[in-house]
């Protein structure tokens, strides 16, 4: 009877675990360590949230007038001022991206419904400034952030979407990283770009490493396949996750995405 028990106990108990314990997998929030490796063009950026919320970050100048954007969302665990203070982006080009709630010092708690909502409030920001192009405004998300761009892309007009290690949906990673737990069940946060990708005609670029240990190539090929609009899939070989910006074939590839844009 006592080992009736123990498994009852393990096999209600883990899932519980994971229940209430799925922010703390999902989200990892990251402080603002230093601002020194921003370039001088960097200046800080504040959008007030639909429910009052304080999101902060900066926007980058472009050197056109008016100048086309990108409008970045980072990873899980993801500081953004690290990606915009990068050179690689093409000078020309305004770079804008503010930290999710709970990062960085933007306000709040983090979660799938608040985060969806934040980018159309940023998007919106964006195209109320007179040096941005309204016309060439292109979503950029990585990892967790691919889900939340391409969702912007399919609530807003924007001209092209580069996808870095994007997914179908949160459910299904969870499935390969979790095999034991009934994820679908679970999950709250579900991320669901699936459904956004089928609506999406823009141009999209997807950016995809050859050993990405985190997002299985199976889910970012689904969310391609879906994608609605012309698409471009690149490989970085040997990539992982987590060193994607480090190979010259991936900024090449954004290089020549943006450039047609």
């Amino acid at each position: 009877m006592e080992w009736l028990i123990l498994v009852a106990v393990i096999a209600l108990g883990i899932p519980a675990a994971a229940w209430f314990a799925q922010e703390r997998l999902i989200f990892f929030p990251q402080p603002v360590v230093s601002t020194a490796h921003l370039p001088a063009r960097a200046s800080p950026m504040e959008v007030l949230a639909a429910d009052g919320t304080h999101l902060r970050g900066w926007i980058v100048k472009g050197a056109a007038a008016p100048a086309p954007a990108v409008i970045y969302f980072g990873g899980n665990a993801e500081e953004v001022s690290w990606t915009l203070a990068d050179a690689h982006w093409p000078r020309e080009w305004t770079i804008v991206g503010l930290n999710y709630r709970g990062y960085g010092a933007s306000e709040g708690t983090p979660g799938e419904h608040a985060l969806t909502a934040d980018a159309l409030a940023i998007y919106d920001a964006v195209t109320r400034s007179e040096n941005i192009d309204p016309r060439r405004i292109v979503v950029f998300g990585r990892s967790l952030g691919t889900a939340i761009a391409a969702h912007l892309a399919a609530e807003r007009p924007v001209a092209g979407a580069v996808l870095v290690s994007p997914y179908d949906n949160l459910a299904a990673v969870g499935k390969e990283h979790y095999p034991w737990l009934p994820v679908s069940l679970l999950l709250r946060h579900r991320f669901d770009a699936l459904a956004d990708a089928k609506r999406n005609q823009m141009p999209l670029l997807a950016i995809v490493g050859g050993s990405d240990s985190i997002i299985p190539s199976e889910r970012s090929r689904a969310l391609f396949d879906a994608w609605a609009g012309p698409k471009t899939w690149q490989v970085v070989p040997g990539a992982d996750h987590n060193d994607l910006g480090s190979d010259d074939v991936f900024w090449e590839s954004v290089a020549r995405f943006l450039a047609e844009r």
